[in-house]
């Protein structure tokens, strides 16, 4: 398991998050702020097994998938989900510091989750079946692409 990445997702995105304002805008995408913490947190829940979408990729084109998550490539800029709406999700949280605090909790939730058998297997709708290694893939690409989003983390 690549300890640093899965640090990055426990410390160093949640601080990253504090030099985020209301106001802040996306470089690029729809989604606010807020909006785009809450999808976070939601993308943690599917992680989880808390939110359940079905496969949508075909079961053929699961290794280039595969591939792409085991690289250090990165997702694209407007790089959407197939199983989200066209438009932002409205935010559920009153207000930005407690859809972060949320994630916090969400975030904890996650390595606890996993912490007693990391070979224990969710589902997320374009990938397949993940285990925690995996999972901690997939969740460094999607924050620093949403820190990025945001101007929270330079290009690499």
């Amino acid at each position: 398991m690549d300890q640093a990445k899965a640090d990055f997702i426990q410390e160093g995105f949640l601080s990253l998050l504090a030099g985020l304002s209301p106001n802040t805008e996306a470089l690029w995408g729809k989604m606010n702020a807020q909006q785009m913490v809450e999808h976070v947190t939601g993308f943690f829940l599917v992680s989880i097994g808390e939110m359940r979408f079905p496969l949508v990729t075909p079961e053929e084109h699961l290794p280039k998938f595969k591939e792409f998550l085991l690289s250090e490539k990165q997702f694209r800029e407007n790089t959407k989900a197939p199983v989200l709406p066209e438009e932002p999700l409205p935010v559920r949280e009153p207000d930005l510091a407690s859809a972060i605090q949320q994630l916090r909790t969400v975030i904890e939730s996650f390595f606890t989750y996993f912490s007693n058998d990391p070979d224990k297997k969710t589902m997320h709708p374009v990938f397949g079946w993940l285990n925690f290694e995996e999972w901690v893939l997939l969740h460094y690409k999607h924050v620093t692409h949403h820190a990025r989003q945001f101007g929270l983390l330079g290009k690499p």
